[in-house]
């Protein structure tokens, strides 16, 4: 699928996911009291739309314990980032640190003029440069593609779905085995796995080459079998690879391919490499 063609049909999932609320407000306010209370159900979801799509960043950088990462605290970073922003063209993000010891990398925003890119203190000291440049790429490669307007409205209405289910006593397990079905099937609809794919080939691009983007890929991979890691499942689509052990209410949550069909992808790019890598 073309780069333009992934655009226009993440804008559609935005204006449905805009459409949907005030559907689901009208649905109840109808129910509650004719056309009357419709009419203002529908202002209250168009409100609530609103502040999704411009504060969801920030709930979802809140969900993951990130703090802002000032210029002066890494600034070799952020001229790294800059510099790949203008090779994606778009607007360099802001960026946040997770203060924990495994290797991950998110996107959080609206798309290319307001989006957060957040990396972990162990992406900072396990990744090479050529492996931390390729996720942060892979991370841009999200933002241009406005994917990452959808993933972050997305993951904070299914981790408000999980919340709801926090409520107490024998409650709260009924409705989190109602809820989390519920809020896994709302992310699969809107997410497919294709777009890690696309992000992934066009990481490679704007490093112009495959491989960093692969060694990044293992590295993460190894790092998560080894690293414990605790958070919401919900957060699952926002990071670079699935952080989280594939069981219990987590497994819900998988939206990424397997790392090894990525892998494999990526090296098909160029498939000389092994040569290459002989010759040298």
């Amino acid at each position: 699928m073309s780069g333009r063609l992934v655009v226009i049909r993440n804008v559609l999932k935005a204006w449905a996911l805009l459409v949907g609320a005030c559907a689901v407000f009208a649905l109840i306010g109808w129910a509650l009291g004719g056309y009357r209370l419709m009419s203002i159900f529908i202002f209250c979801g168009a409100l609530l739309a609103g502040a999704l799509y411009w504060y969801a960043d920030r709930v979802a950088l809140g969900l993951v314990r990130a703090r802002e990462l000032p210029v002066g605290e890494f600034p070799g970073l952020h001229s790294t980032v800059e510099r790949l922003a203008a090779v994606a063209g778009v607007a360099k993000p802001k960026l946040y640190l997770m203060e924990d010891g495994l290797p991950r990398a998110l996107v959080a925003g609206r798309g290319p003029r307001g989006a957060t890119i957040g990396v972990s203190a162990g992406l900072l000291t396990a990744a090479t440069p050529a492996e931390l440049e390729a996720v942060l790429a892979h991370e841009l490669a999200h933002v241009r593609n406005r994917d990452v307007v959808v993933q972050t409205s997305v993951v904070v209405l299914a981790a408000t779905l999980l919340e709801l289910s926090r409520v107490g006593g024998w409650l709260s397990r009924a409705l989190l085995f109602v809820l989390g079905p519920l809020a896994s099937a709302f992310v699969h609809l809107m997410l497919s796995p294709k777009r890690e794919f696309l992000a992934d080939e066009t990481a490679a691009v704007i490093c112009a080459s495959p491989h960093p983007m692969a060694d990044a890929l293992v590295r993460l991979e190894q790092a998560s079998e080894l690293v414990s890691f605790a958070g919401s499942p919900a957060t699952e689509p926002l990071y670079t690879i699935n952080p989280f052990m594939e069981v219990g209410l987590a497994a819900l949550f998988v939206t990424h391919p397997p790392v090894g069909e990525r892998v494999r992808r990526l090296r098909e790019l160029d498939p000389d490499w092994r040569e290459k890598l002989r010759a040298a």
